[in-house]
């Protein structure tokens, strides 16, 4: 794993979307591997913002994202497609078509998972996935005791993850406790991983992810399998590890050999 350890939220998410900004010039053709939640958010406006100004195009890239609820339609404003659609696709020159939610109205949603993953596999592969990390160490909605070899597949949300969502729904509104979601298998076949995370309520999660045993008691774990993983947080995000300054020692390090290098 990389560990990147910055001051704030807003330098964690210029980091992330200068690695996707690198990802897309490098590869017009890129397929990502998208999150949603409050944290990629402003990752996004950044990406948006750059599209406008013509440093990055999405118009060959294809996108795959993480999940979505169990029986919410594309339109529902709490649906995964809207957030995407809103905080993201309404706003880049990416076609639609080339955008990819799993389908949480599916009329078989078993299928819709093996759909799903084969879609995957004829894109050739996720080249950059996006993650954020919940406070119990899940990713997408891998839960814990999810298999670290799974691929995409129907999950029920522990009361913790219910909770945390309960704040987008209404009292009067039906919130779901199923979902689709990319397995751990499937992540972990992306080329690259960057996940970010802010803020002292995930401290405990990226301790566990970083310094932890792998275990499905924390999927985010499984990451440190990953060749190519890069754990990008804030200050208070990574306020529990053991070692700070050791990690901020090695980035730096790392940093001075790629300059080095021209890279």
């Amino acid at each position: 794993m990389q560990i990147v350890i910055l001051k704030d939220a807003k330098e964690v998410a210029a980091y992330g979307a200068d690695i996707f900004a690198a990802q897309l010039i490098h590869n017009p053709q890129s397929v990502l591997g998208l999150a949603t939640g409050s944290t990629p958010v402003a990752l996004y406006q950044d990406l948006i913002a750059r599209n406008r100004n013509a440093e990055v195009s999405f118009k060959n890239v294809r996108t795959f994202n993480l999940d979505e609820y169990l029986g919410l339609t594309g339109s529902h404003r709490q649906s995964y497609r809207h957030f995407m659609n809103e905080q993201l696709f309404n706003h880049i020159d990416i076609d639609k078509h080339n955008t990819h939610v799993p389908q949480g109205d599916a009329p078989d949603p078993f299928v819709a998972c093996d759909d799903y993953e084969q879609a995957i596999a004829s894109a050739g592969g996720i080249d950059l996935q996006l993650l954020g990390i919940g406070r119990n160490g899940h990713i997408g909605f891998n839960e814990p005791s999810s298999g670290l070899t799974s691929r995409t597949r129907i999950k029920t949300l522990t009361k913790a993850t219910i909770e945390d969502n309960a704040r987008f729904f209404s009292a009067d509104e039906f919130q779901p406790y199923l979902s689709i979601t990319m397995g751990i298998g499937t992540i972990l076949d992306a080329r690259k991983v960057v996940l970010l995370a802010t803020g002292e309520n995930k401290a405990d999660a990226i301790r566990a992810t970083v310094e932890g045993p792998l275990s499905a008691a924390c999927p985010a774990s499984a990451l440190q399998l990953h060749r190519n993983a890069v754990i990008v947080i804030d200050e208070a995000a990574a306020s529990k590890l053991a070692d700070i300054e050791f990690y901020k020692h090695i980035e730096a390090q790392n940093q001075k050999l790629l300059k080095r290098l021209g890279k």
